[in-house]
């Protein structure tokens, strides 16, 4: 990654709004169809999570996903770093349980942005002297969308976590447009609403509800 399009991307990470996580088994189009359709509508961050394909079918998907993205949005791979090098994508996106992040800083190098999962402020501030760029928050409610979550933390979690740290913080887990504007009034920057997406007929109109409510409460905390 050259300085500059380093600091474009990074740039972006502190304006992110809807995060787009992909979800092959659920969505109705197709991940690469859900990706376009999303950062047409502005999304600036994209997670390419896949469990149920071959790693030389995920280098492909990865590929064209970024092509997608490209100067427009945040490409991130989840958990597989391997993929993440051979696309050259912008960073990964990884869990408690996964490589550690000084591993993972050393493969990807200075430039490429990691994203952590966390449940709670020890995990974020810990995470953040690590060197990670964000995390996410979750679940905030209960999902169905991965099935080893865990229950729900509630959204008072996130202000704990923001309270605790400078970095973005990203919540995840059961939101949907329901609940979404206490998941932003908690004080997320940035929030994933997997099913409320791919599952949808038209993800460019539903990505850009989302980033129109996340927006709308942003410029509400100025006023």
């Amino acid at each position: 990654m050259n300085q500059k399009n380093f600091n474009h991307k990074h740039s972006l990470l502190k304006e992110i709004d809807f995060y787009l996580v992909t979800d092959s088994g659920l969505s109705k189009k197709g991940t690469l169809s859900d990706v376009k359709e999303a950062v047409e509508s502005g999304c600036r961050i994209v997670q390419y999570r896949e469990k149920n394909k071959s790693t030389k079918e995920m280098i492909y998907e990865a590929s064209e996903i970024k092509k997608i993205c490209s100067d427009n949005a945040i490409f991130l791979v989840n958990d597989r770093i391997d993929v993440a090098l051979a696309v050259d994508a912008d960073g990964v996106h990884i869990g408690q349980d996964d490589m550690p992040i000084e591993t993972a800083r050393k493969l990807l190098g200075p430039d490429k942005i990691i994203g952590l999962s966390v449940h709670n402020s020890d995990e974020a501030i810990r995470a953040e002297k690590n060197g990670v760029d964000y995390v996410g928050v979750g679940p905030v409610f209960d999902t169905s969308t991965k099935k080893d979550a865990g229950k729900g933390i509630g959204p008072a979690r996130i202000r704990e976590v923001k309270n605790a740290i400078k970095i973005p913080v990203v919540a995840i887990g059961g939101i949907n447009k329901e609940n979404c504007n206490i998941v932003v009034e908690s004080g997320a920057d940035s929030l994933v609403a997997i099913s409320a997406i791919v599952c949808s007929d038209d993800v460019k109109k539903e990505t850009k509800i989302f980033i129109d409510t996340i927006q709308g409460i942003k410029n509400m905390r100025l006023l």
